[in-house]
């Protein structure tokens, strides 16, 4: 039962880093109605980043953060206006496109820049333990709980109690209304994408303190779709409950699954197995709208 709950634990603190690279994903669907293909490269850059001001420049986790954050909110400004803004009012299909495209640059400069290859910081990160009873949770993942906790905390509140928020949240359900009102729509869609960026980022360096950081770190992205269709699509909500979800969920599979079979990696399936069954019996996912369209 005790390694039962620890790995539990260990899985909630992994599920609240995929529900903060989710909400990314949800906010530029919502707002804009776009599948953003490049957040899971988001993360990959987060990770790099992670490495350069931890192990390059030795500042310190809080400092590293910061300095992440800032170049992930010009990133996200440099992505919108330079390359989705020209294609406002053009079809959804060729924003989807240029979201491929952006994966494939970022990979690009990921390899130009840092090589491509494995790095880790494991031993930089702050010391930090926590003890309930048997069960101990390991540094790397407590770090993670506290950050990502505390930014979808910050999220949540900003978009329910402050006045861009609103705006970024009616955006979302008419953008008629919204121009109506003289609120600049361009405006809600750069920060959305500023919000995607760092959210990416700052997940990218809290799993890279856990696992590395490589190439394949991009394929976070594929589980933060997952965690999108199974919260639903439009449900910041959903997103953080899916993600816990999931989250515990490979660690479980981890744990009692792939040690029976001969190569493992049902962990990275597992919660796909599930998401298909929920949304086989409920397609709009847990949180999702259920929208009739009358003809």
């Amino acid at each position: 039962m005790t390694y039962f709950l620890q790995l539990v634990v260990t899985g909630f603190s992994l599920g609240i880093v995929y529900a903060l690279v989710a909400i990314g994903f949800v906010i530029i669907l919502k707002c804009s109605e776009v599948f953003n293909i490049a957040q899971g490269h988001f993360v990959l850059i987060g990770g790099y980043l992670g490495y350069t001001f931890l192990v390059a420049f030795h500042l310190p986790i809080w400092a590293c953060l910061l300095m992440a954050m800032a170049t992930a909110a010009v990133m996200g400004l440099l992505i919108e206006r330079l390359t989705l803004r020209p294609l406002v009012g053009q079809p959804v299909l060729a924003v989807i496109m240029m979201t491929i495209a952006l994966a494939s640059i970022l990979e690009g400069l990921a390899t130009l820049i840092w090589g491509g290859e494995y790095k880790t910081y494991h031993g930089l990160l702050p010391t930090l333990s926590l003890h309930i009873g048997e069960i101990s949770v390991p540094s790397e993942s407590l770090i993670g709980l506290i950050v990502s906790g505390a930014a979808v905390t910050i999220l949540m509140l900003f978009f329910h109690y402050t006045k861009i928020g609103l705006a970024m949240r009616a955006t979302a359900e008419d953008l008629q209304v919204v121009q109506s009102a003289g609120i600049k729509a361009t405006r809600v869609y750069a920060l959305s994408w500023v919000i995607a960026s760092v959210v990416g980022v700052i997940g990218g360096i809290l799993l890279g303190g856990v696992s590395g950081v490589m190439i394949p770190l991009a394929n976070v992205g594929i589980k933060a779709f997952a965690v999108v269709l199974l919260g639903g699509l439009e449900s910041i909500g959903g997103a953080i409950v899916a993600g816990i979800i999931l989250g515990i969920l490979e660690n479980v599979a981890a744990g009692y699954l792939d040690p029976l079979l001969p190569g493992g990696g049902l962990a990275n399936v597992f919660p796909f197995i599930v998401m298909i069954v929920v949304l086989i019996f409920k397609p709009h996912g847990l949180f999702g709208q259920v929208r009739i369209e009358r003809i």
